[in-house]
């Protein structure tokens, strides 16, 4: 009798740890990365809401400090909240492309590097902090610049020649 309980119950076993086998691992692992960026999705719309309220707040400050202390505060505000679009941007572009493109990625960098030479700039920073943060915004106009000559998505069309590493 202890046979006859076992069998159903190893059969189901057998059958469950089949259909386990035979689960495509890349679709479940797709349903998970489009849950997870969905909630990232939430949260940077959350964030951009919560960034627009506090910048729309911040115009107070015109009535109470000097007008170029407001001002800067909205530039620099509005220069954030432009960051965290261009990482919303290669966040859906991630969702529904299934890639995710360096330009997206080095334009977010590019805003987030302008608005940090600001930030020093109006806090009248040294020579050397904005050399090198100059530097940087160059080395990143040239990725970006070579990113867009180079990416797969043009082909093998005219400009590629020595720079991508293709034959013309």
């Amino acid at each position: 009798m202890i046979f006859s309980h076992s069998q159903p119950r190893m059969h189901r076993l057998s059958e469950f740890m089949s259909q386990v086998i035979d689960t495509d691992l890349t679709e479940l692992w797709m349903k998970g990365i489009k849950a997870v960026l969905s909630l990232l999705i939430l949260t940077i719309l959350i964030a951009l809401t919560g960034g627009v309220i506090k910048t729309f707040l911040d115009i107070r400050l015109l009535l109470h400090a000097p007008v170029e202390v407001g001002l800067r505060q909205i530039i620099v505000d509005t220069l954030i909240l432009l960051a965290v679009v261009e990482v919303f941007k290669t966040t859906l572009t991630y969702f529904s492309e299934g890639r995710v493109k360096v330009t997206f990625i080095v334009d977010t960098i590019l805003v987030v590097m302008l608005t940090e030479i600001i930030s020093l700039w109006f806090k009248e920073a040294g020579q050397t902090q904005l050399l090198s943060l100059g530097a940087i915004l160059l080395a990143l106009g040239i990725i970006r610049v070579v990113a867009v000559r180079c990416s797969p998505a043009q082909g093998e069309g005219i400009g590629k020649g020595v720079l991508c590493g293709r034959e013309e």
